[in-house]
């Protein structure tokens, strides 16, 4: 009996010692230490299919090949010092020529439009600079030229020497909804491609005071410097836009961005590539919207429609018989909201082709034929 305790005893000893070197070495063996947790964890069970999530991941990898980085040099001169040749100063002073002249660099975003390198980017990303080099997704860096540019609609269109280019495809700009998620894709502040998310959160806006002609996309999707001149698109990763501005007192994202649409973008980008430069109708006026007290003074029912408050002497509008104070109410039966509306109806006339004005003239309702004129190019204001 003594015999079969002293086994028994020896026997639960080593299990012990067993037990406990498993729970201190491999606790993960013993079952009921494992589920000791301190919360429980529900997992999916592994006959479970894992429900997908929202991404859009796809159209990220479809648009960002073709979203470049743009990177701009300038060469900037100091003014040469008066006194740069007299030996005495060189002496005392050294050579005043030699930081004479400073090297200012900028940073932007552009859009691959086509497989033979046009590229689509803002027209103040590369406003005065010397040298213009863009670094492709892959990591590949070309040197650009510029092969036209428009300032009143911030555009310009760029061209590299890259074989079978990663190019954009675009989308329908009329089928775009406030509300509809959009991508933001550029290289803000240089730290490299990002894509930010947002919704459009309106269309059409202008009176902003960032162009001439504004038909702007609103978004919230963040866009800060370095994000100008890069691709704003949809769920699918198709281009809807080009982003340009931000509204904000500080400089960075606050959540209102504007871009410029795709149709605005495609027909500029076109008139470029084929000519060069833009071309717009011109009639030769100046117009101011009309405000509840000028409908008031007109005895006006509406506000709509724009006042004439100059007319260019020898111009069409001048030839054709309108004059200051006239009220423009219709351009080719197409009715006229504002001065804006009225500027894109306008530049959407081919020069040399005639044009049917309405006007109320003391209240009185005329019509004149005016022929249409070539937009005068915006002149580059002097620093």
């Amino acid at each position: 009996m003594r015999k079969l305790w002293l086994v028994f005893a020896q026997t639960a000893t080593v299990c012990l010692a067993v037990l406990f070197v498993v729970s201190t070495l491999r606790p993960d063996l013993l079952s009921w230490r494992a589920r000791s947790s301190v919360v429980t964890i529900k997992e999916p069970s592994v006959s479970t299919p894992a429900r997908e999530t929202a991404s859009f991941s796809e159209a990220a990898r479809k648009a960002m090949p073709a979203v470049v980085n743009i990177f701009t040099s300038q060469d900037l001169k100091r003014p040469r010092h008066p006194l740069q040749d007299d030996p005495v100063f060189r002496y005392f002073f050294g050579d005043p020529s030699d930081p004479s002249v400073q090297r200012r660099e900028g940073l932007g975003s552009g859009v691959i439009v086509s497989e033979t390198g046009y590229v689509l980017t803002n027209h103040h990303v590369i406003e005065a600079v010397d040298q213009i080099e863009v670094a492709l997704a892959d990591s590949r860096k070309v040197s650009a030229r510029v092969v036209g540019a428009d300032p009143e609609t911030d555009l310009a269109v760029l061209k590299i020497e890259v074989q079978d280019a990663p190019s954009i495809t675009f989308a329908r700009s009329d089928r775009l909804k406030v509300g509809d998620v959009v991508l933001a894709i550029g290289n803000p502040f240089g730290v490299g491609q990002t894509v930010t998310l947002g919704i459009v959160s309106g269309l059409g806006r202008s009176h902003l005071g960032i162009a001439t002609f504004e038909n702007f996309i609103q978004t919230d999707a963040a866009i800060n410097p370095g994000n100008s001149g890069g691709a704003l698109v949809d769920a699918q990763g198709n281009l809807v836009g080009i982003n340009t501005a931000i509204l904000s007192q500080t400089g960075t994202a606050a959540g209102i961005s504007y871009a410029i649409p795709v149709s605005i973008a495609r027909q500029v980008m076109e008139q470029i590539i084929q000519k060069g430069s833009v071309t717009r109708g011109w009639v030769g006026v100046g117009v101011q919207d009309i405000t509840k007290d000028l409908a008031e003074s007109f005895k006006l029912s509406t506000t709509s429609g724009v006042l004439i408050s100059q007319v260019e002497r020898g111009g069409p509008a001048d030839q054709a018989g309108v004059k200051p104070g006239d009220i423009l109410v219709a351009v080719n039966n197409t009715l006229v909201n504002d001065s804006v509306g009225m500027l894109n109806l306008i530049a959407a006339l081919a020069p040399g082709a005639r044009a049917r004005l309405k006007l109320l003239r003391e209240q009185d309702a005329t019509e004149v034929t005016v022929t249409v004129g070539r937009r005068p190019k915006l002149q580059p204001q002097k620093p």
